[in-house]
């Protein structure tokens, strides 16, 4: 990006409420058939459409195509049971009824390229594509069948580098790896967690992102952070490993949390993708106080390499509160831009 200080979502945006059920996420799908495939596509323009007159810079498809940021991937997987479910903590935080890993695990065809290719013929932005890492993948599943957290991980890295050469060619300018976990399973993240990535990301040519934040703004996590006290220190455990890292952008939560800011300076000569929008309240930010988000983050990365961004997704948002949040995103970084270049 020659812009200085581009914006972007880190990941999901509201579904409009004839798709699905508004402000949840795993929201069922309001339609069917060939009148789902329509109102996907529908939403698709309307979530760019709504980013744009935001002015936000790198675009998505604001994750409208899926149902969950994880299980709709591992959805279009072979190896995979849905109707075979185990009850499992996810992230050590809370307990879910998940599917089973069965047997090898495979990708028999593309999931999400259609819908990078239909975005990328409705805009000349850049966009950005977001996709599960293999360890955030992993703590969403029983696994009856490896039986190891690490083998599973390096075949869904396989699985997702298919997956991501495709969306390069379709023209994806950045793609970007969920992991949430990385801020849980520290031991493992050093161990494999990030040479699993490294794998995922294996051969692109186009930039490439990890996005590790402390979830969405759902009960389970909030209770969480409330557990975590005056300081969140748990991106120190990855970060120095990142920063030798392949991967070019590291995204972070930042607005209204308690990570030391100085723990950017971990990652420096990355490119950092800071939260300055918190996704856990209803409360619209200002364009000031993602402003001065913004200017402490300066103090520890280079502004050639700060992408203002989102804390995490916003699905279980009201779509007139993501509106104004992305709109706040966009002013705060104009403010901060006019600043740097005066």
């Amino acid at each position: 990006m020659k812009l200085l200080l581009p914006t972007s979502t880190a990941g999901s945006l509201p579904k409009p409420s004839w798709l699905a059920e508004p402000e949840k996420i795993w929201s069922p799908w309001a339609l069917e058939g060939e009148q789902l495939l329509e109102a996907k596509r529908d939403a698709l323009r309307v979530s760019l459409q709504e980013q744009q007159h935001a002015g936000i810079d790198i675009v998505s498809d604001g994750e409208q195509t899926r149902q969950h940021f994880v299980t709709t991937f591992i959805e279009h997987l072979d190896g995979v049971d849905f109707e075979k479910r185990e009850t499992v903590k996810i992230r050590n935080r809370y307990d879910a009824s998940v599917p089973s890993v069965v047997a090898a695990v495979s990708r028999p065809k593309s999931v999400f390229v259609d819908d990078a290719k239909f975005l990328r013929q409705q805009t000349d932005q850049p966009i950005k594509w977001a996709l599960p890492g293999p360890m955030t993948m992993i703590d969403t599943l029983y696994d009856g069948h490896y039986k190891s957290r690490e083998k599973l991980a390096w075949e869904f890295a396989k699985i997702l580098n298919q997956e991501a050469k495709e969306l390069e060619a379709a023209g994806v300018d950045i793609i970007q790896f969920d992991e949430p976990a990385f801020n849980v399973f520290f031991d493992d993240v050093n161990d494999w967690g990030i040479a699993t990535l490294e794998r995922a990301i294996e051969g692109l040519k186009c930039e490439t992102a990890v996005h590790i934040c402390y979830g969405y703004g759902i009960k389970a996590n909030t209770d969480w952070k409330k557990t975590l006290g005056s300081e969140w220190r748990e991106y120190e455990k990855a970060f120095p490993k990142l920063q030798q890292s392949k991967i070019d952008i590291i995204s972070l939560e930042c607005q209204n949390s308690r990570v030391p800011m100085d723990l950017i300076e971990l990652i420096r000569g990355k490119k950092v993708m800071v939260g300055a929008i918190d996704v856990a309240t209803n409360t619209i930010e200002t364009a000031e106080e993602v402003a001065d988000t913004l200017r402490k983050a300066l103090q520890f990365v280079d502004a050639d390499k700060l992408y203002p961004a989102t804390n995490c997704g916003m699905a279980p948002l009201s779509r007139q509160v993501a509106r104004g949040k992305l709109a706040a995103l966009s002013a705060g970084a104009q403010i901060v831009r006019q600043e740097l270049t005066a």
